[in-house]
């Protein structure tokens, strides 16, 4: 199999934004030339509680079914999910005020977009 070039961010989850906190609860890997775009995610209660005791749970993995509507084309994400690939990736790692925020965008290379995309929920989430 080829060398394949992706990028990816990392899904931040900042209750506060005045405070700077965050836990990584997600990646986005996107390889343009196998039209692969998809997010992993894994909400640990415990950790994010303790940076926010009042964050509502709910929210974030709504958020976060979100993002994975945009990846997969959902309709029910509505604009976002019906535009091109790349233009959903651009709009998953544009910055945003909101609960959940994307990190910068980073590269790599692989052969297999999806093994890739579980090494680094794995590696960055935890």
């Amino acid at each position: 199999m080829s060398a394949l070039a992706y990028q990816y961010v990392v899904l931040r989850c900042v209750p506060r934004v005045e405070r700077e906190e965050f836990v990584n609860v997600g990646v986005v890997v996107y390889c343009q030339a196998t039209d692969f775009l998809d997010v992993a995610w894994r909400v640990d209660a415990d950790r994010l509680l303790a940076v926010h005791p009042g964050l509502d749970l709910d929210r974030v993995c709504a958020s976060l079914a979100f993002v994975e509507g945009v990846c997969a084309g959902a309709p029910r994400v509505g604009a976002a999910g019906q535009k091109p690939i790349g233009t959903r990736f651009g709009f998953l790692k544009a910055p945003r005020s909101t609960v959940i925020q994307p990190g910068p965008v980073h590269g790599g290379i692989t052969a297999d977009p999806a093994r890739q995309l579980e090494r680094l929920v794995t590696q960055l989430v935890g």
